[in-house]
């Protein structure tokens, strides 16, 4: 259930391998470990027989518990300063919800979900931490038998962990991007299996930063799994080996494009083949605005929409120096896809139709195609790279964004780790304080009943 749309997800979405969950597969060891311990104590009648003696001082009659059926309230949370996008909840209670259980000395599975209560917070919520371990904020709470869930910590930390570390990171990127479109370019760096989390992830951080500032910001991603837990498909146009099956001409590519194509899909030129992307750019308009204008003066507007170059994308390594960007006194500078550069192409683009034999009639059609092309930016970005951009006014129009999205460092704020802590036991009808030393639990206003049913 995101803020949103108020529905959560289901495992028709997810496709757990449930039967394999069930079994511990996915989990750490020493869950599995525990949880079959106490299926054997619960299955001989076993009672505590230890000390507590902070319990023992209430007046509990602790001889008395029934250890291997012990009931426990468990929180999930993560400490990412100075805040986290919580992605990945309905995935976990989808977990809770197919996998909290047993399995009888036959063989069967015994699904006890309904006897969990189970609070949650909706895909969307952000929740923010100072750095104190004692004041967190749960984003999943459960009271039940311990046994029936405790194989589902590691799952459940690991889908909320990544999922939320992404939809923070790509927040940050929209932040520093100023409601710029940022294009969602992981998939190649990552596992393919989990490409539609990662992009619902994405598309919960592009809704939320919507939501908070009041702009209008799609969702862009390059794949049609990225897409498909909320409904998007993957876009594009060509790659660098599309390229060179053209033996190097970009222009007559998009020429292909353009005449093959649908569209509806944006014409965007990878200009960075030769290290020249003012060549290549202005070779490609060119020879795109001849087959736009072409058949236009045919009386074929429709077709003619097909040859509409959208934007050249920079894409330049960050081992060279484009042929139009003058050498710095630092050459690290003049590398890659610098403001410079972007500077250099926005200003030709704009005016090479100065440069055209054409009617008179036809200038100012030209000179509103060439000013219309967009610049997307990629290459090894970051908040910190775009937001010098920003700040320094670049003319980029988009960026695209791979790797760092999926980055966790602890050093750089990226590190997203959820962590599930068991905070209180109920003995004697009565839920009472059981943590470790340096915990607590937590609260959390968000925190919504779940209701399985629904």
């Amino acid at each position: 259930m995101s803020i949103f749309n108020g529905k959560r997800l289901t495992n028709e979405a997810f496709k757990l391998d449930i039967e394999r969950m069930r079994r511990g597969w996915y989990s750490d060891k020493y869950f599995e470990n525990s949880a079959r311990m106490y299926t054997e104590l619960a299955a001989e009648g076993y009672r505590f027989g230890g000390t507590s003696p902070g319990l023992s001082a209430e007046g509990f009659e602790l001889l008395a518990v029934p250890t291997g059926d012990i009931k426990i309230e468990m929180q999930w949370f993560t400490r990412r300063v100075p805040f986290t996008l919580v992605a990945g909840v309905d995935k976990a209670l989808s977990m809770l919800r197919h996998c909290a259980g047993y399995f009888d000395r036959d063989g069967r599975f015994h699904e006890t979900y309904e006897q969990l209560d189970v609070e949650a917070v909706e895909d969307g919520v952000i929740v923010y931490h100072e750095g104190d371990p004692l004041h967190v904020s749960p984003v999943i709470k459960v009271r039940g038998r311990y046994r029936d869930f405790a194989i589902l910590e590691t799952p459940t930390l690991g889908t909320l962990t990544r999922a939320s570390r992404i939809a923070t990171n790509v927040y940050q990127v929209l932040v520093a991007a100023r409601g710029k479109p940022v294009l969602f370019f992981p998939a190649r760096f990552d596992a393919h299996e989990i490409q539609a989390a990662d992009g619902y992830a994405y598309d919960i951080a592009v809704r939320r930063y919507a939501m908070d500032t009041g702009r209008e910001v799609g969702s862009f991603v390059s794949t049609d799994a990225q897409g498909d837990w909320w409904g998007g498909a993957g876009g594009g146009t060509v790659a660098h080996a599309a390229i060179a099956s053209f033996l190097g001409d970009t222009a007559e590519l998009m020429l292909a494009f353009a005449r093959t194509q649908p569209k509806g899909i944006p014409r965007i030129a990878l200009v960075d083949f030769h290290n020249d992307s003012v060549g290549d750019s202005l070779s490609t308009l060119r020879a795109m605005f001849g087959g736009y204008r072409e058949l236009v003066e045919q009386g074929n507007r429709e077709e003619a929409a097909k040859y509409r170059l959208y934007g050249v994308r920079l894409d330049t390594s960050g081992t060279l120096r484009d042929k139009s960007v003058p050498e710095m006194e630092d050459p690290a500078s003049s590398r890659g896809v610098t403001p410079e550069l972007v500077r250099i192409v926005r200003t030709a683009l704009d005016h090479a139709y100065e440069g055209w034999d054409l009617p008179a009639a036809w200038r100012e059609e030209a000179r509103r195609y060439c000013e219309a092309v967009k610049i997307v930016v990629t290459g090894g970005l970051h908040p910190g790279g775009i937001e010098r951009f920003e700040s320094e006014g670049v003319p980029a129009d988009i960026y695209g964004v791979g790797s760092w999205l999926l980055s966790s460092c602890k050093t750089c704020g990226t590190n997203n780790d959820f962590t599930a802590d068991a905070v209180r036991v109920e003995i004697e009808g009565r839920w009472v304080p059981m943590v470790k030393v340096g915990r607590r639990p937590g609260e959390n206003p968000d925190l919504k009943p779940v209701i399985w049913a629904e």
